[in-house]
């Protein structure tokens, strides 16, 4: 018994031997992957990405579950113009540590490069949600976008267009995408109604939007009488038609516009829009009280509307109440920074109450916004044909 327990130790020697040759052989290849890595760090510091591959590649060579080399290898390897060769490494880094959003939506655009299209919509739709990275973000909303359109899944393009818009408002690429997006959705119901209801009511309004974008106000009008002839009740209708006849120089065709503005109220009472132009021509015509009640309307149905407090605001200047105009003025300022007529009425103001430095301020604001919109003017009469002066109907020849 005592030869037999003393034999035990012996054993027990042998094996930690075994264990502590083990543990030294692990931390020698830790500290091999260690150096490889700091030096492929090291080449990336210095901008020499080329150089940094064999590197991580040495690293794997020694420990194929090391995440880091293999994420960093991949994305080397894709911004090489490699895809192909960098999707095993994004892979690898994946299955070993799921949720590397950015990671994942490399690997995306990597197999949108290799024509794995399904494979790709699957990782980029996966990572898009979790990115932080704005500009990678973008990057890759962009890419999806695109593969959304191709496969006409417009509605899937347009929800991460809206998200693009949030995220970055002013980015050109993102704005020109929504302009397709929104065009092509545009031409596929328009496409899908005329096949659905070519007679109907909305048809006709839809060729009046059309008419009008193409600067055929005269062909806008008649399509709004069709649809209205077909429905009166048209959502939307009156005012639209509405907002036609008053750009026209013939007082006839601005009264009937008037009345269009009325039947868009039996409509809806709660058209603040209607409300608002009905005050801006009552306010041409002098009606001042009647101006006044009908700004006071639209500024309660939608007090976001800074030219609704603009007109409220001239109205009371016109009503010598010039104390009431000037918070309605700073609001509109605030609403909308760019409207070049509040930051006129307010230095006027301003000057009035004897305010020099808040009045500069806000004339330089004109100027400037003024000088702003005179250019897009400008931009739009070339990108845009110009609508056609409304003629009254000329009688029949005898």
């Amino acid at each position: 018994m005592i030869a037999k327990l003393g034999m035990a130790p012996a054993g027990f020697v042998l094996l930690l031997g075994a264990a502590l040759c083990f543990s030294q052989a692990t931390q020698e290849k830790q500290q091999e992957v260690a150096a490889h890595i700091q030096k492929a760090d090291g080449y990336l510091r210095e901008k020499q990405p080329a150089l940094a591959i064999p590197e991580f590649q040495a690293a794997l060579a020694i420990d194929p579950e090391n995440v880091d080399a293999q994420a960093n290898l991949g994305v080397l390897l894709f911004f090489q113009g490699k895809a192909a060769d960098s999707i095993p490494h994004f892979r690898a880094a994946l299955e070993r540590q799921p949720g590397l959003a950015k990671i994942q939506g490399l690997l995306g655009m990597a197999e949108s490069r290799t024509l794995d299209f399904a494979g790709a919509r699957k990782d980029m739709e996966a990572a898009f949600p979790s990115l932080q990275d704005l500009r990678f973000q973008v990057q890759l909303g962009l890419e999806l976008v695109g593969l959304y359109t191709e496969s006409g899944d417009l509605d899937k393009a347009a929800l991460v267009i809206t998200q693009l818009r949030k995220a970055d408002p002013d980015n050109a690429e993102v704005l020109y995408a929504a302009y397709r997006t929104y065009s092509d959705l545009a031409g596929e119901s328009m496409l899908a109604l005329s096949l659905a209801a070519p007679d109907s009511a909305q048809m006709h309004q839809l060729l009046a939007h059309e008419d009008t974008r193409q600067g055929n106000t005269n062909g806008a009008i008649a399509q709004y009488r069709k649809a209205i002839a077909i429905n009166p009740h048209l959502p939307g209708v009156h005012f639209e038609l509405a907002e036609l006849l008053h750009t026209s120089p013939d007082e006839a065709i601005k009264k009937e516009a008037e009345q269009e503005y009325h039947a868009a109220l039996l409509e809806n009472p709660q058209n603040e829009q209607s409300v608002l132009r009905l005050a801006e021509i009552d306010a041409r015509k002098g009606n001042i009280e009647q101006s006044y009640q009908e700004y006071t309307k639209a500024v309660a149905l939608q007090p976001a509307d800074a030219d609704a407090k603009l007109g409220l605001a001239k109205m009371l200047i016109e009503m010598n109440q010039s104390e009431k105009a000037l918070p309605l003025l700073e609001e509109a300022v605030q609403l909308e920074p760019t409207n070049a007529t509040a930051h006129y009425r307010l230095a006027t103001l301003y000057r009035q109450m004897g305010r020099v430095d808040d009045a500069k301020r806000e004339m330089e604001l004109y100027k400037k916004f003024k000088e702003m919109k005179e250019k897009l003017s400008a931009l739009y009469k070339e990108l845009q044909v110009q609508p056609k002066e409304i003629r009254a109907d000329e009688p029949d020849e005898p």
